[in-house]
């Protein structure tokens, strides 16, 4: 019998020394699948990132059967798909889009579309997934998240999951923090009285001004950076990292490179650090999942993320 045949793209901005396209393929060929991983970038393509939607739909239209998105893209992505899954719709972001050329549902653009498209999110589930392998028994008392984007929706889902009991929100733009905290302020209010945090994810949610990040931190156990900054082509961190003890640990979502300026930070303090690679690692694993159907071996996956990021180096890693 033929194996089955995938082709997915990655959708998104500067993705062109992404590592995603080997760690999928690479994983694909462990369960003899066969498997072709593209990147469709922005700034090669010179397309805006409110035309993360059309892109998608031309994708399909092309025999795509799957993509992932980032950066900037996982809230722009939504305007070209036909259906987005809880998880994406309450967070208001995608990362994996599945590709379904035989579901009959409706499809944006009238019954001539040639496949349906649904939005999913694995970034929480990544994430959460990341912070429970890589960083075991992290103090949850009190976090802070800087970043209130797509990654930071996901991120704060999965920290309130885990368990987190004070979720303070930061973000350079002040409205969306706000935002993101007030959405999630509701999400706890629907909950049934008398469940535990880390049982139905109700912590406390609040905005904070991004300037309050380093004083806030002598009330935190843990910070996590979900912004573009570190990244390659977004030198700097997102915070004032001197504020940084060593009863913090650190967790980051950029893995290109993987010892950000925040990570080197806070390793010089002595912090517990969780690098993006786990992030990246687990993400990857559930949308591989999603778009194949097979369990990914998630050991297998950082093992060959760890050697693909050496092969690269430092500056796309």
């Amino acid at each position: 019998m033929t194996a089955p045949s995938h082709l997915i793209g990655l959708i998104g901005a500067n993705v062109a020394g992404s590592l995603s396209p080997l760690l999928h393929e690479r994983e694909a060929a462990a369960h003899g699948l066969r498997y072709a991983y593209r990147t469709l970038d922005l700034d090669a393509l010179g397309l805006a990132p409110d035309h993360a939607g059309q892109l998608a739909r031309d994708a399909a239209r092309l025999g795509y059967t799957g993509l992932n998105v980032t950066h900037p893209c996982k809230q722009s992505v939504i305007a070209g798909l036909d259906g987005l899954s809880d998880d994406a719709r309450e967070l208001g972001a995608v990362n994996t889009v599945v590709i379904d050329m035989h579901d009959r549902g409706p499809r944006r653009g009238g019954s001539g579309a040639a496949a349906r498209l649904t939005g999913r999110n694995t970034d929480h589930t990544g994430f959460r997934t990341a912070l429970l392998e890589g960083l075991p028994g992290a103090a949850l008392g009190t976090v802070l998240l800087v970043g209130a984007g797509g990654a930071g929706s996901a991120v704060a889902r999965a920290l309130l999951d885990a368990g987190a009991g004070t979720l303070l929100v930061a973000d350079a733009e002040p409205a969306r923090a706000e935002q993101l905290a007030a959405r999630l302020a509701g999400r706890r209010a629907g909950k049934p009285a008398g469940n535990a945090a880390a049982a139905d994810g109700a912590g406390r949610v609040a905005a904070v001004v991004l300037d309050e990040v380093p004083t806030r931190l002598a009330e935190a156990d843990g910070v996590v950076n979900a912004t573009p900054i570190g990244m390659v082509g977004h030198p700097g961190t997102p915070f004032d990292a001197s504020a940084l003890t060593s009863r913090h640990w650190v967790a980051d979502v950029v893995y290109r490179p993987l010892e950000t300026q925040l990570v080197k930070a806070a390793r010089a303090a002595g912090c517990r650090v969780l690098d993006g690679g786990w992030m990246a690692v687990a993400q990857a694993a559930d949308s591989f999942e999603l778009f194949t159907g097979r369990r990914a071996d998630r050991a297998r996956m950082r093992a060959h993320f760890l050697e693909l990021a050496a092969q690269a180096g430092t500056e796309l890693s």
